[in-house]
């Protein structure tokens, strides 16, 4: 296990807080890219672009800690079609039933919206004085989550934006003290893994309309959290170490796990066509392996080897936007 394991994977809690943020990566895009896309960014980065043919298809949006950027792919021929830039550490995706897409922009403490297939940001949210780590978005609400690894104070939180817009109400778990990854079931429950100050796996439910969190017996040993989500039957809860995902009800009795073979560091994956299913049906997974450099495709709930992969820079989050 990694202790503390964010983007960059080798600092403490208190190194973090001195001095982790001030980073800078180096420049290095993935496999396959581009090298025609338009240019002319701050410090010779290129600048975001789109091919015109991405807001017709199924996206696949990843995002790199080594470039600072997100990648833009069609799901099904995992062509690139895009690149969106001027991140800070971007972190967590996620989608929403319109298709738009936030990026958790960890360094500089804000989520920011782009629409299918877009290059401009369509909204930014302050998420003052936390540093941000996923995000999830209500299906009965549109409210986002966003779960905060830590804070200028110390210990995390969850940051919950009625309708995706304003300030954020805060929300804590007295068992957790630093929060990974989120998500949204179809009924408005919110699902959060992360760590005690012992650095034991937690993971945790804040009912829809509560203010509370109730904390989960989840008697599955997990190194170090991972991604959460609803896969439409299950909590689909991730171990980054191992590279396996076990789907949970709210009780955390597990009904079965995913294996994803060859993986390498799995921080937030994401189920496709999850959403509002009301049978737990095939379906598939993406998966970034920030160690391996390398993001899997895989069958859902199947796992196994990946139908496809794209070389990607240190991955550490993907969507599918559709």
């Amino acid at each position: 296990m990694r202790t503390f394991g964010r983007a960059f994977g080798f600092c403490t809690l208190g190194v973090l807080l001195a001095s982790c943020g001030g980073l800078q990566s180096p420049i290095a895009g993935p496999a396959g890219a581009d090298l025609n896309a338009p240019s002319g960014g701050v410090g010779g980065r290129a600048r975001s672009w789109m091919d015109p043919q991405a807001q017709t298809k199924s996206l696949l949006y990843v995002s790199s800690v080594l470039t600072g950027d997100v990648y833009v792919y069609s799901y099904s021929t995992q062509k690139l079609l895009g690149t969106l830039t001027g991140f800070t550490q971007p972190y967590g995706l996620c989608a929403d039933k319109s298709a738009n897409v936030w990026v958790v922009n960890d360094g500089a403490s804000q989520i920011i919206e782009y629409a299918h297939g877009g290059t401009s940001p369509i909204a930014t949210l302050a998420d003052t004085g936390e540093y941000p780590e996923g995000c999830s978005v209500d299906p009965t609400t549109g409210n986002l989550a966003v779960t905060n690894f830590y804070s200028t104070s110390g210990a995390g939180s969850v940051s919950i934006y009625a309708g995706a817009r304003g300030n954020p109400q805060v929300y804590s778990d007295p068992g957790m003290t630093n929060y990974r990854f989120c998500g949204y079931d179809s009924n408005g429950n919110l699902f959060v893994d992360g760590v005690n100050n012992s650095s034991s796996f937690v993971l945790a439910e804040l009912p829809e309309g509560s203010s509370s969190f109730t904390n989960i017996d989840f008697t599955q040993k997990i190194e170090w959290p991972g991604g959460v989500q609803w896969d439409g039957k299950f909590v689909a809860v991730g171990d980054t170490d191992t590279g396996t995902i076990y789907r949970t009800n709210a009780a955390g009795t597990v009904k079965g796990s995913t294996q994803l073979s060859g993986s390498n560091y799995v921080n937030q994956f994401w189920i496709v066509a999850s959403s509002g299913r009301k049978k737990h049906k095939a379906g598939g997974i993406a998966a970034p392996s920030q160690d391996g450099g390398v993001l899997g495709i895989y069958k859902y709930p199947a796992g196994g080897s990946p139908t496809a992969t794209i070389s990607v820079s240190e991955p550490f989050g993907a969507t599918v936007s559709k």
